[in-house]
């Protein structure tokens, strides 16, 4: 085996109550002037920060939208010029961190994240931003939070729904990561180790969503999916999310939710070793079935028109899809993928199967 692993480290505090914590660690980080980024449904978070950090604030942002708009960036990026605020601080979900990221990718501004979803983008250096119906995604070392708060009390209120799907999108993170072109050990160590504790926790959630002890099982599982994806290259599955969610504005995690079965089978013949490691961490079994039994354990979506895109918009997505070369472990062609994609979109499990 031969490989490079190349880490950006971000420093951890995970814990119920660690929120508390927020002007400590500001002071650690040697910043004074923070400008709060969230989406106006985390307002509340928002007003719960700046109670902590007093007349610190530089400023709040809270026009966060999900897969971050070329124009919300901008308006992001002139909030934080005026106020002169020197630090970010994210607070909420993937809308919110990609917002943080949009500005520091500009301005060099450190990030503290906050997450209240399963997402995992606060672990990664990876940056999207959406312009003229196409999302643009990158890496860069600068958009990487330096500091990320992990308060599972901060998640107990996530509705049954937003956190099954937030789950997923996890774990789509870890399979990803599993049969990745620059997997080395590391990466898959913690992919195994993320889908076994998201494959636990996302049911418990289900039955009780107030169970501090399965939301902080699911925020280390996002912990080590967020980590495993941030030391690789993105394949198939990641490529489709961004192209249907700039393209169509399809929301974020829900896509992830509908696609990981399908793009997990499709990818199955060509990543055996891959997909194994991936059931065993289920419990046994075939990866794919095994994913998507556990959508409809937890109430996640199971199709793409269930989440509201048109049929007539297959054609274009199939060929968003094959617009640009990216590693993956099966060939992809685009009459492939429009099988695919006709799948999800109707929601037909038939193709898991078939493709075993």
């Amino acid at each position: 085996m031969s490989f490079i692993y190349d880490s950006v480290a971000s420093r951890v505090v995970f814990g119920t109550g660690t929120f508390a914590q927020l002007s400590q660690e500001l002071e650690r980080l040697g910043r004074k002037r923070p400008m709060l980024v969230s989406t106006p449904g985390r307002a509340p978070l928002a007003i719960r920060a700046s109670a902590i950090l007093g007349d610190r604030v530089a400023a709040v942002f809270d026009g966060a939208i999900v897969h971050v708009p070329e124009q919300t960036a901008i308006a992001a990026r002139n909030a934080a010029a005026v106020s002169l605020a020197d630090c970010l601080i994210s607070l909420g979900g993937s809308s919110s961190i990609g917002v943080a990221k949009a500005v520091a990718l500009t301005t060099d501004l450190p990030i503290i994240a906050v997450p209240t979803t399963y997402g995992g983008s606060e672990m990664t250096p990876i940056w999207g931003m959406t312009s003229n119906a196409r999302k643009q995604t990158g890496r860069d070392a600068k958009v990487q939070p330096r500091v990320v708060i992990y308060d599972p009390g901060l998640t107990v209120d996530l509705p049954p729904g937003v956190s099954a799907s937030s789950g997923l999108n996890a774990m789509a993170h870890c399979v990803e990561a599993l049969y990745a072109v620059d997997a080395n050990p590391m990466s898959s160590l913690a992919a195994e180790q993320g889908i076994k504790l998201l494959s636990k926790a996302l049911p418990e959630i289900a039955a009780d969503p107030k169970s501090i002890e399965a939301r902080s099982s699911a925020l280390k599982g996002a912990w080590l999916a967020g980590t495993a994806l941030g030391t690789v290259q993105m394949a198939l599955h990641h490529k489709l999310c961004h192209a249907l969610g700039g393209a169509f504005d399809l929301p974020h995690a829900e896509t992830h939710a509908v696609l990981l079965p399908y793009t997990a089978a499709f990818n199955r013949p060509a990543a055996r070793d891959a997909m194994g490691i991936a059931a065993y961490a289920l419990g046994g079994g075939d990866a794919p079935a095994a994913l998507l039994h556990l959508a409809r354990r937890i109430g996640a979506p199971l199709s793409l028109e269930q989440i509201g895109m048109k049929g007539s918009d297959l054609d274009l997505a199939s060929q968003l899809a094959v617009e640009r070369e990216y590693p993956n472990p099966r060939l992809i062609t685009k009459d492939a993928i429009r099988e695919l994609l006709t799948a999800a979109f109707r929601g037909d499990a038939s193709y898991i199967t078939a493709n075993s």
